[in-house]
């Protein structure tokens, strides 16, 4: 049994946003859109958005990934609303995640390299190895044989979209590079000492537990 762990940002969040979602997601399901098409269109823009991020166009980058914000929560309550509410669905959602993870950081990472900032590349990359660890470690502790919902932390996909989101427009309002230094390395420290509190977490519930 998998156990229970206090409710994050990210669930808070998703409460506050029940109703208006749910409304919205019933009048999309009516005009029979598939959830996983919203799934697909979502991690499209953001591929976007890395483009435009990579050729140093940061302003339309960050407004890109603010349209494909809404669509990350929206894939999974069309396909509540429309009984089409399935394990592929919630496999796709996270995989595809995992691509936008990819993209954006990679692009900046890309545009780094391309300005000889071997430093600001590294720290992209950096955060992109934080951003796969935190969810890698969620995702084997949810793991059956273990059974621990690890959803704790200080940076969940939630804080760390938001922070892509928030330094992405700045850097593009701007027209500096100064806030993407700075959110990198907010980025690159929170994500992997949140991979790190999350198995931290994992060890103290499996030592409670007698495991």
């Amino acid at each position: 049994m998998t156990a229970k762990t206090p409710k994050t940002r990210t669930d808070r969040l998703r409460e506050l946003t029940r109703a208006p979602l749910n409304r919205c997601a019933v009048f999309i399901a009516r005009l029979g859109v598939h959830p996983d098409w919203i799934t697909v269109l979502g991690l499209i823009l953001v591929a976007i958005a890395s483009l435009f991020a990579a050729r140093g166009e940061f302003l339309i980058a960050g407004l890109t990934l603010l349209i494909s914000l809404p669509l990350d929560a929206l894939d999974g309550a069309v396909a509540r609303a429309s009984g089409r509410a399935g394990a592929f669905g919630m496999v796709l959602d996270s995989t595809l995640d995992r691509y936008a993870d990819a993209f954006i950081l990679a692009a900046f990472s890309y545009y780094f390299a391309e300005q000889g900032r071997a430093d600001l590349m590294l720290l992209a990359l950096a955060a992109l190895i934080g951003a796969f660890l935190v969810s890698y470690v969620k995702a084997r502790a949810e793991d059956a044989k273990v059974g621990v919902s690890a959803s704790v932390g200080l940076f969940s996909r939630m804080e760390r979209v938001l922070a892509l989101l928030i330094m992405t427009i700045a850097a593009g309002l701007l027209e500096s590079v100064a806030p993407l230094e700075i959110g990198l390395l907010i980025l690159a420290v929170g994500a992997n000492l949140t991979a790190l509190q999350r198995l931290r977490y994992v060890y103290i519930t499996l030592k409670d537990r007698g495991d």
